[in-house]
């Protein structure tokens, strides 16, 4: 990516400068290998420790909080692609959401540990892979579930419109991860302009736009998983539609 400068009075802020490794003739952005390995060990742990206290009896708050992202995601599959079609879409998208919400969640550390540990989502490396990854299963997907008559939605609702139609399913793993990388980049760039400001003031407007950091991370998170669901069904809508 381009590096990009803001000037600041007192300062300047760097913009897609990442601290880099060189290994076998690869540059590997060092900040968001150790940043995804972080967000990645924490659901990890997440998992594991809910599993081992989950409970039919009387839930914790950490398990009510999951069985509630669990109901909400199942409901969104069922009513979009259903469930019986994909059933692997629901662990997928809970996956997604709590992985990119920590990965999001990053940014609330401090500005000094930021050389090494950023958000990871920060980086359009990873929200590209996460997006054509995404993509490919849907694609997979809808191959899977009405075979050589997939295809057909190209030519709808007339021929001349393949064109459009191919690049507009082209254009979907861009647009969903440049939602994603957009809005945590603009929140990494703001924090770091902040922290131009004199030492006397900066906690107030820092502390300020890190709590709103946490909401814009969890709104990305569940709009990355919601368009995840979404792309599942219009893959699969037909079959649907002749199912019931």
């Amino acid at each position: 990516m381009t590096e990009l400068f803001l000037a600041a009075e007192g300062g300047s802020v760097q913009v897609g400068e990442h601290p880099q490794w060189h290994i076998f003739g690869l540059t590997i952005n060092a900040d968001t290998v150790i940043s995804t390995g972080i967000a990645a060990v924490i659901v990890l742990a997440f998992a594991f420790y809910l599993a081992s206290k989950a409970t039919a009896k009387v839930p914790s708050r950490l398990q009510l909080i999951f069985e509630a992202v669990t109901e909400q995601v199942e409901r969104q599959v069922e009513s979009n692609v259903g469930i019986r079609t994909a059933p692997f879409v629901v662990p997928l998208a809970i996956g997604l959401f709590f992985f990119i919400l920590i990965s999001n969640w990053i940014s609330i550390l401090p500005h000094a540990a930021e050389e090494y540990i950023r958000p990871p989502t920060a980086d359009v490396n990873l929200t590209f892979a996460m997006s054509i990854f995404v993509m490919i299963l849907v694609w997979v997907t809808g191959i899977r579930v009405k075979g050589r008559h997939y295809f057909s939605h190209f030519v709808e609702p007339y021929k001349a419109m393949l064109p459009l139609n191919v690049i507009e399913e082209l254009v979907k793993p861009v647009t969903l991860s440049l939602r994603l990388f957009g809005n945590i980049l603009a929140g990494t760039v703001m924090v770091s302009v902040l922290a131009l400001m004199p030492a006397v003031i900066l906690w107030l407007p820092t502390s300020v736009w890190k709590l709103f950091d946490l909401f814009i991370g969890l709104l990305q998170a569940l709009i990355f998983a919601l368009l995840t669901i979404i792309y599942f069904g219009i893959a699969t809508a037909q079959e649907e539609e002749g199912a019931h």
